[in-house]
């Protein structure tokens, strides 16, 4: 059997200019950190049993890889050409729709494991690359390459995404000091409500064109905002988070809607420096930078809007940052060329 994992991800600006109908035009920036939340997959060739078996939130038991209703999987097995004999299975820390990332997180832990499983090695920017054609080309999602390249290279980093197509990983080396106070900074929630990206995200696309300058500035204060985090500038990181949000929900309809904006407003109120909704937005999770002596404050009016709205999933999120990208954890000897 193999296992493998990928981490899910916050990014903090940028996001949305990983699409390519942006891209293609003018380079999109995003920065990112992986954190300690995982998608795991398992992958185990079944040579007498002649069936396919897929375990999600459902479980699939079907004669040939075709038949499978769970895309990704399905899509994958075809591109390898892995009929049958095999089972695969995946568990999550949080589930999908909370604007982590866990779509791709996923794409990125199964790529890597059906590639180990036939046998070769793959690096983190081919997991990468393979993720984002899976997701991208052969399941047709409207998405970018963002969440598939946090997944696969972990750690805070720069992704510049090009118009030929070319990724640029620029590594952000944060002292141990700061990452640690930069953690305790940060007050994550999942607002309860769950969402798929693709809602978003059509539009969005269909928006590019006559939002080009606000995409612009948004690739563009990347770079600020990394001067911000080096210095420990969290409460102007904040700010810059704030402004991020606010162009954010300029690029389509569905990006925020009352009980965001409630959730965001309150978070604002009550002391935060800035916030974000993580993701492509709709719901998921939303994201503050706050001064410490705010935290508790924010927590209690954020559970008070959750209540009110019957929200009963609503919760925070404690996070660590993790340097760990995708990885296989177990091969169960499987023999695995270099």
């Amino acid at each position: 059997m193999i296992i493998s994992r990928a981490p899910l991800r916050i990014s903090f600006v940028g996001g949305g200019t990983d699409l390519a109908a942006f891209y293609r035009i003018s380079p999109g920036r995003v920065i990112s950190t992986s954190i300690d939340k995982y998608v795991y997959v398992a992958i185990n060739p079944t040579p007498l049993i002649n069936k396919v078996t897929a375990r999600y939130s459902v479980v699939e038991g079907v004669n040939h890889a075709r038949e499978l209703k769970n895309d990704r999987i399905r899509e994958a097995l075809l591109d390898l050409g892995i009929e049958n004999n095999i089972e695969v299975g995946t568990f999550s820390h949080l589930p999908v729709g909370t604007g982590l990332g866990a779509s791709s997180s996923f794409a990125v832990a199964l790529m890597k494991g059906l590639y180990a499983c036939l046998g070769k090695r793959i690096d983190r920017k081919e997991a990468a690359e393979l993720a984002c054609r899976l997701e991208i080309q052969l399941v047709k999602e409207p998405i970018g390459k963002q969440d598939q390249y946090a997944a696969a290279f972990g750690g805070f980093n720069i992704f510049q995404f090009n118009p030929d197509e070319s990724v640029d990983v620029e590594p952000v080396l944060l002292d141990y000091k700061k990452r640690l106070d930069l953690e305790d900074h940060i007050i994550l929630f999942f607002t309860g409500i769950t969402r798929a990206a693709s809602d978003v995200l059509v539009e969005q696309k269909a928006n590019v064109s006559e939002k080009i300058n606000t995409l612009k500035e948004m690739a563009d204060s990347v770079l600020p905002f990394k001067e911000r985090l080096l210095a420990g500038d969290f409460k102007g990181m904040g700010e810059m988070l704030h402004q991020g949000w606010l162009k954010k929900k300029t690029l389509a309809s569905k990006v925020s809607n009352k009980i965001i904006d409630e959730f965001y407003d309150a978070g604002m109120n009550y002391g935060a420096w800035g916030g974000k909704i993580l993701g492509a937005g709709g719901g998921g999770c939303i994201l503050f930078l706050a001064p410490l002596e705010k935290k508790e404050a924010i927590k209690e009016a954020l559970k008070d809007i959750a209540n009110k709205n019957n929200l009963n999933d609503f919760k925070e999120v404690p996070v660590r940052f993790m340097q760990s990208g995708v990885e296989i954890l177990s091969t169960d000897g499987i023999n695995i060329n270099h």
